[in-house]
């Protein structure tokens, strides 16, 4: 008979004897996990500049679109999380789908870096890669801005427009004053010169503990309770595995982009108020005319879509497409439903402006 509960004594002893033979097929099947690695497809280095490295993506068959398709990510991860693994890769679909693909890799600033600017990042590394591109291909580039990357990728946009065809964001903020913006909330708190003048670069821990603590419960605990339902899954095991390494090899930030990004656009709200300044150069959201795709997730927590859905309305583009896909800030492009949706539709969208 189950208590007022909803279950009894023998449940209970059939959960715990449960748990303990999966703890010791838990204990027989970790010596046997190796060590677990992300970015799964070959690449080639086609071009650098001190230590931002562009890559070129190698797939079974030669691209059918001529058009190279640079990935611009944030500058708070590593940029594998597109290429993460054979079944969670949208590098590998986008070049199943025939595109040329690259991504430029930020690497790891240390103190020699600790000057470089917002402008650095967009007029002297991407603007550089761009232009390399340009160079192999003849012509101008499609270019996928990821989170920060998007950001970054809107301002280039805005000042560098001629070299671009088509821009598509991918869970990127524009207005960064939403209710819903816990990460907002609290950068708008901190002191962002006191902090840079006093670490010089901001380091990667510090970082990671700020985004674990906007969940804490979810991030800090469940995650690893439910660590334990898959100790005697190996695939499961290096999959969790894979996604933890990838979280915590973090770069430290280059401390004088990071004071003016902190203050241009989570603190001054710079893309809606039309204040954000690239070096001696103003950001208007409105003289992009290109087309736009921008795909946002329904569950983030880290740019929630009012944020990202800020988008529209600010741009000078007539051709602006706007999609949501189920998920959250990293599972737009690493789930299931996201592996089968978010390619194709970005595919789709290209195709038709590949002209």
């Amino acid at each position: 008979m189950k208590g007022p509960l909803g279950f009894n004594a023998d449940d209970l002893m059939q959960e715990t004897l449960a748990m303990q033979r999966k703890l010791m097929e838990g204990l027989q099947l970790l010596p046997s996990v190796e060590d677990v690695d992300y970015g799964v497809t070959a690449r080639e280095a086609v071009w650098s500049d001190g230590k931002v490295v562009l890559y070129r993506f190698v797939g079974d068959q030669p691209p059918v679109h001529a058009r190279p398709l640079l990935i611009v990510y944030a500058l708070v991860n590593r940029p594998y999380m597109v290429d993460l693994q054979a079944d969670r890769s949208l590098v590998q679909k986008l070049l199943a789908l025939g595109h040329d693909v690259y991504v430029l890799d930020w690497g790891y600033p240390d103190r020699s870096e600790r000057y470089l600017t917002l402008e650095d990042y967009l007029l002297r590394y991407i603007d550089g890669a761009v232009d390399a591109l340009r160079a192999r291909s003849g012509g101008t580039v499609d270019m996928l801005g990821i989170c920060q990357g998007g950001v970054f990728a809107l301002c280039y946009a805005a000042l560098r427009q001629a070299k671009l065809a088509n821009l598509v964001t991918m869970v990127t903020p524009v207005d960064f004053h939403t209710a819903d913006n816990m990460l907002s909330h609290w950068a708008r708190q901190v002191d962002v010169d006191l902090l840079v003048d006093t670490l010089g670069n901001i380091p990667a821990d510090l970082m990671n503990s700020s985004y674990l603590m906007l969940k804490p419960f979810r991030l800090n605990v469940q995650k690893y309770v439910g660590l334990l339902d898959i100790l005697d899954d190996k695939a499961a095991l290096e999959d969790f595995l894979r996604m933890e390494k990838w979280i915590f090899d973090s770069p430290d930030l280059a401390g004088e982009a990071f004071r003016e990004f902190i203050k241009q656009f989570y603190q001054d709200n710079g893309l809606v108020n039309g204040t954000v300044r690239i070096g001696g150069h103003a950001v208007d959201l409105s003289t992009v005319t290109l087309p736009v795709l921008n795909l946002y997730a329904e569950q983030d927590h880290l740019v929630p879509p009012d944020a990202s859905r800020a988008m529209r309305g600010r741009l000078g583009s007539t051709d602006y497409t706007e999609s949501s896909f189920r998920g959250g800030h990293i599972g737009i492009y690493v789930s299931g439903r996201a592996q089968r949706e978010v390619p194709a539709t970005l595919h789709a969208w290209l195709l038709a402006r590949a002209g």
